[in-house]
């Protein structure tokens, strides 16, 4: 193909403004070409916290991941579904003759989002086994307690903003002394409406089960 072919093919697509949840203040994200508004749906667009807010500092460390869920005249609307910290960041906390303990729990939030979180705690030197057992437990259940009592918006923001990190450190810093704790991913598993489909799908295999 000539490269007036492609240019030609190029100037035929349409600019579409990316644009991040309400829950992100419709922030800007950018944006992105295509011949047809249908082949926006799906596409995924990722920054930091800090490019969202217009900050330079730490909060780069910090990447969202979005996904165009739906387009409008001229504008491309997305939906959240990941947070994961920069692997550098993740590295720069790690000292030679310290423990890292890492947990993996996936919750149900109060408006049925199924969404997997990863928090990780840096212990100031070695922790034995017991005690980096006792550590992931409190993980496990503050994350829990987390999504109990929080919508998906509310987690993420206990998440973002450091809150769950800081009630796991207050916690887990008695059974052994810990550095830092981190949520190093975020990742939305399923929406209400999946969430449902599949209750809803078990309900019926358990009801033909019981039939035979």
């Amino acid at each position: 193909m000539s490269e007036r072919s492609v240019s030609r093919r190029q100037q035929e697509k349409r600019w579409y403004t990316v644009l991040a949840p309400e829950h992100f203040e419709r922030a800007e994200l950018g944006s992105t070409p295509a011949h047809e508004a249908e082949q926006l749906y799906d596409r995924t667009i990722e920054t930091t916290l800090g490019a969202l807010r217009g900050d330079t500092g730490g909060e780069n460390n910090v990447k969202l991941k979005f996904q165009i869920d739906d387009v409008g005249s001229d504008t491309a609307y997305t939906k959240f579904i990941k947070h994961e910290l920069s692997g550098d960041y993740l590295r720069s906390l790690v000292r030679r003759g310290s423990s890292k303990v890492d947990a993996v729990r996936t919750v149900r939030t109060t408006d049925d989002y199924r969404v997997e979180v990863q928090p990780v705690a840096f212990a100031t030197k070695r922790a034995d086994h017991s005690q980096k057992k006792a550590i992931r437990q409190i993980m496990t259940e503050q994350v829990e307690s987390a999504a109990e009592e929080s919508t998906m918006e509310g987690l993420l923001d206990a998440i973002v903003e450091g809150r769950l990190s800081s009630a796991i450190y207050d916690e887990a810093k008695q059974v052994y002394p810990l550095r830092r704790v981190e949520v190093k991913k975020t990742v939305i598993e399923a929406e209400p409406e999946e969430v449902r489909t599949e209750e809803e799908t078990a309900v019926e295999v358990e009801d033909e089960d019981v039939d035979v």
